[in-house]
């Protein structure tokens, strides 16, 4: 068998495979053209972050098995493509984690004691002693935005400088950030108290923006700003404009919301308390070594033996489970998706009842397909089939299951019930025909919805003249509706409208459907 390696990778890596009995092609920098014309030929790619794996390109791969991404990031292959082409796409998203969190704390160091501005001082011939003085660390209170495996880390060292830790994430139970030895914060406070605060989310829909005006306006007047996570989560303007007003002490940024970035489309890189890196989060030769080890060795795995490892699009299952419950599987994920989106606080419980058919089936992979969407819309690439059920554990969540030979009005039906801090949700879905997941109850409310794309909630009055006043400012926004579907629940003479849209809901226009007289709520999703 062949594999190509169309990006960088660590030869360590290349090393594996050849020794595992395939031949393998290096050739990096080749055009979406060039990749596409010898693409037929292979039945593994190794990427990272440079090539495409688009759609167009998925159709010249009639051999394709495999994708490994050397490093976390997928946002460069088109996943649903290749699950529908039946690839596996893997990821190696441990391997980055610990050299992620350290430059998070080199670039503290750096911006607390002016180490960048006094070495381009003197590297002009100056000796300006006076101008750099800085600031200590010991004592100081270390500010994190999401607490999961890389904030940890960044905690951890920042505790090994005798620094105070607070952090702020919606998502995570109380009780596990104290045995972090961690404080859990709302946003604002984490602002306020912070002397260092240092992002630690992915991008999604909720984090876009998250870091803005309004926080860098609470922070300290000589706080200092971290970004080693992802672009986009910080507003640059609204950063530019605090730094150059010197509302905050500085800033550094490894991520940016456009890369590659120069001075002609980056103010923030002509100011005095702002210092960058190129996306260096994962350059490390130890983090290189690491994710070119460990793809290699999972794609040898599958190609080989078939065993599947921290693959995005496919749970480890045998051929005869998967006949069996390969929509379920799917049904499971979606329903996981939905409810994390759904959810308000911290997950502290999940409870799935398999019922009717269901209950005398293996249905383990379900399981951790839901929990895998459970926490896609928060940790994205990080999360797999494979940590699924660690991240739970890792985060003190239960999780409970049962069976009854019971299905209500359906022949098979998932039920799951998810509690946070805050309440619970519970959704229930099946199966039509051989192969079309259903949402077919949402807490009291029946409807029959397929939980997929971009998607609207909407709750409602239930008197004439909703619907059309709801169609009439998403036809005025813009916005096309491909499917919708009604729930009633009769006692409270409420109504949901659940509907499939074509493009992702906007904060604007979710705001002007808020204020549509006898619409009581209204919810995006992105499914």
């Amino acid at each position: 068998m062949r594999v190509l390696v169309s990006d960088n990778l660590a030869q360590t890596g290349v090393d594996i495979l050849r020794k595992a009995g395939f031949d393998v092609d290096v050739k990096t920098g080749m055009s979406p053209d060039a990749i596409k014309a010898e693409i037929g030929e292979y039945d593994g790619l190794v990427i990272r972050s440079a090539t495409k794996v688009t759609a167009d390109l998925l159709e010249s791969a009639g051999k394709l098995k495999v994708i490994g991404r050397a490093g976390i990031g997928l946002d460069n292959v088109d996943i649903p493509a290749a699950s529908q082409k039946g690839v596996i796409v893997m990821n190696a998203p441990d391997g980055n984690a610990t050299t992620t969190a350290e430059l998070a704390i080199s670039m503290m160091m750096a911006l607390s004691r002016n180490i960048p501005q006094a070495t381009a001082s003197m590297k002009a011939g100056k000796w300006e002693k006076k101008r750099f003085m800085g600031h200590e660390l010991t004592g100081k209170t270390f500010g994190v935005i999401g607490i999961g495996r890389i904030g940890r880390i960044a905690a951890s060292r920042a505790q090994g400088l005798r620094m105070k830790t607070i952090a702020y994430d919606p998502h995570m139970p109380k009780e596990v950030a104290e045995k972090l030895g961690v404080e859990l914060v709302d946003l604002v406070e984490l602002a306020g108290r912070s002397d260092v605060i240092s992002v630690h989310v992915p991008l999604t829909k909720e984090t876009r923006n998250l870091v803005s005006t309004e926080f860098f306006d609470n922070m300290k007047p000589d706080g200092i700003f971290v970004n080693c996570a992802r672009g986009g989560v910080c507003d640059e303007a609204a950063l530019f404009e605090a730094l150059k007003a010197n509302r905050i002490g500085g800033a550094a940024l490894d991520v940016f919301a456009k890369e590659p970035v120069s001075v002609e489309n980056c103010p923030l890189l002509g100011l005095d308390n702002f210092i960058c890196t190129p996306h260096l989060g994962a350059s490390t030769s130890e983090a290189q070594e690491n994710v070119a080890i460990a793809i290699a060795e999972q794609m040898a795995d599958y190609l080989k033996k078939g065993t599947v490892t921290n693959a995005v699009n496919m749970p480890s299952v045998s051929d005869d489970v998967l006949a069996q419950v390969g929509p379920y599987i799917t049904l499971g994920e979606m329903l996981g998706n939905m409810h994390m989106q759904l959810a308000s606080g911290g997950v502290q419980e999940i409870s799935i009842e398999y019922g009717g058919g269901l209950a005398d089936l293996d249905t383990k992979s379900i399981t951790v397909a839901f929990l895998k969407g459970l926490f896609t819309p928060i940790l994205k690439d990080a999360v797999n089939y494979v940590n699924a059920p660690i991240i739970a554990r890792d985060r003190g969540i239960k999780v409970v299951e049962s069976r009854t030979d019971q299905a209500s009005d359906f022949i098979n039906t998932l039920v799951v019930k998810v509690s946070t801090v805050e309440g619970e949700n519970e959704l229930v879905g099946t199966v039509f025909g051989k192969s079309e997941p259903r949402l077919v109850r949402l807490n009291n409310f029946r409807l029959e919805a397929l939980p997929s794309g971009p998607m609207l909630l909407v709750y409602n009055n239930d008197i004439p003249g909703v619907i059309g006043a709801l169609g009439t400012e998403l036809g005025r926004s813009g916005i096309n509706i491909s499917r919708m579907t009604v729930g009633r629940e009769a006692e409270s003479r409420q109504n949901i409208i659940f509907l499939g849209t074509d493009q992702l809901i906007s904060k604007e226009i979710l705001e002007r459907v808020r204020a549509i007289e006898n619409i009581n709520g209204a919810q995006s999703f992105d499914l």
